[in-house]
């Protein structure tokens, strides 16, 4: 299970990065004409910024062993993101295109239960301190 969670973290940490930084640096009008027409641009900088951040929060917790309830914060985070990126594709663009939001936001919902529940991240601290301490 602990293979897994990484893999699919290191995987949506990869996705967000490079979505969420190409939505940073494209130009306004460029922004614009390939989302919808309803969507400011300033909501989607927003957004962009989110999902760089959920990004970063679902690898360097783990990595450095520090604050790591941080890291199904940020996966639930990028799960409601993918809830609302699944409705608007599926509206503007048909149900095949929002595949891809979806499996994004099951991946993160995965992850977010999994390392609030299943395995979270500090229990690897506890475990040392524990047969430390014994």
């Amino acid at each position: 299970m602990k293979y897994a969670l990484w893999t699919a973290q290191i995987l949506l940490a990869l996705v967000f990065l490079v979505m969420g930084g190409m939505k940073l640096v494209l130009p306004d009008a460029a922004l614009a004409a390939d989302m919808p027409s309803f969507l400011p641009v300033l909501f989607i900088r927003f957004i962009a910024v989110c999902e760089v951040l959920g990004a970063v929060g679902m690898i360097l917790p783990g990595l450095f062993g520090i604050r790591t309830e941080l890291t199904p914060l940020a996966a639930a985070g990028l799960t409601v993101i993918m809830v609302g990126a699944t409705v608007i594709v599926a509206a503007t663009m048909g149900v095949t295109m929002a595949l891809m939001p979806l499996v994004c936001g099951i991946l993160a919902a995965f992850v977010a239960y999994g390392r609030w529940q299943v395995l979270p991240l500090g229990e690897r601290t506890r475990e040392r301190e524990l047969v430390a301490n014994s």
